[in-house]
């Protein structure tokens, strides 16, 4: 590891005023401290963010609620009005990592973690993440992991969150600072797709720091499920994973959400297919089209081809234990 500096900031503009390219924020620092070992990333400064007031969950005017960037995931998974209001969070919360990690990791630094391709780790094999313009090896490499959608020909890697897939299904916001001052980013715009620049993960400023996640009212406690299909039960990363939510009345759906992890470099949710369920009975042959259609433009790089039916297949069993399941508080 090379030397860096540490500074702990106590307010939200000192932390700003500290932020330079080469320093990065520090929370629980489950993945940003491996990525410094490993000489992925090199940080002359780490910016403690610990002590900022963002250790709560606050109501919303709106009726949701704000989740503090600075709350741990297991004190996010565990607290009442998250396991009453939003258990499809907490359920996918608790599929990822392990408890030690849990215990550690905030909720801003789990929407910043970065890939586990192993090329992108390992600094000896080209890797246009880590380093733009040297190729990328997993394309024809061993990519069993590797994305399935939305990848380009730069990179093909996925992100590893559980969480992301449960805030992008329940339709969340973050909430940043910046040296320009406050701003919202929706979910679903907030992780990038590589495109021709895979190094950039996400839409945040340089400067910016995340402050919450807000989630809107309707959390979907009746009907919903997230499934994590991975080579061992626990502490590994998803190969597919489904968050699945809907709003029924009777057995016709009236909402739909489907989000997918594993498969992208981001949380992956198709809109258009979600709504394909809207009106519709919940019946496994219209599970099935809508699994079709999210699946439609899949593309699999040899190891990984295995993932489209895998996909699928995640997808109707999500849909089909989501109409099943009545959550009771």
């Amino acid at each position: 590891m090379n030397p860096f500096a540490y500074t702990r900031a106590y307010g939200v503009d000192t932390a700003l005023n500290e932020k330079t390219e080469r320093a990065h924020y520090i929370g629980g620092g489950t993945n940003l401290i491996d990525l410094m070992k490993e000489n992925v990333m090199h940080s002359q400064l780490l910016i403690d963010v610990n002590h900022l007031p963002f250790h709560e969950i606050e109501e919303t005017e709106s009726g949701g609620l704000l989740l503090g960037a600075m709350m741990t995931n297991a004190e996010t998974a565990y607290h009442p009005l998250i396991e009453e209001r939003y258990p499809l969070l907490a359920k996918a919360i608790l599929a990822g990592a392990s408890p030690q990690l849990r215990n550690m990791a905030t909720n801003g630094g789990n929407l910043m973690q970065r890939t586990r391709c192993y090329y992108f780790y390992d600094t000896a094999t080209p890797c246009n993440k880590r380093e733009p313009g040297s190729g990328c090896s997993a394309i024809n490499g061993y990519n069993r992991i590797h994305a399935i959608l939305g990848t380009s020909s730069e990179c093909i890697a996925t992100h590893p969150s559980d969480m992301c897939v449960a805030l992008a299904a329940l339709d969340a916001t973050v909430h940043v600072s910046g040296r320009n001052g406050d701003r919202t980013i929706a979910f679903n715009d907030f992780h990038r797709l590589p495109e021709m620049h895979p190094e950039k993960d996400n839409t945040l400023e340089s400067d910016e720091l995340i402050t919450g996640i807000e989630l809107p009212e309707k959390g979907f406690k009746d009907h919903f499920t997230y499934i994590k299909i991975r080579d061992r039960q626990s502490y590994a990363f998803a190969l597919v994973s489904v968050a699945a939510a809907l709003e029924l009345d009777g057995d016709t759906i009236t909402d739909a959400r489907i989000a997918l992890g594993g498969v992208a470099h981001k949380p992956w949710r198709d809109q258009g297919a979600e709504s394909l369920l809207k009106g519709k009975k919940a019946t496994e042959e219209n599970f099935e089209q809508v699994a079709e259609t999210i699946l439609a433009n899949a593309q699999g790089y040899g190891h990984n081809t295995f993932k489209i039916e895998l996909a699928k297949r995640a997808i109707i069993r999500a849909l089909s234990e989501a109409t099943e399941n009545v959550h009771l508080s």
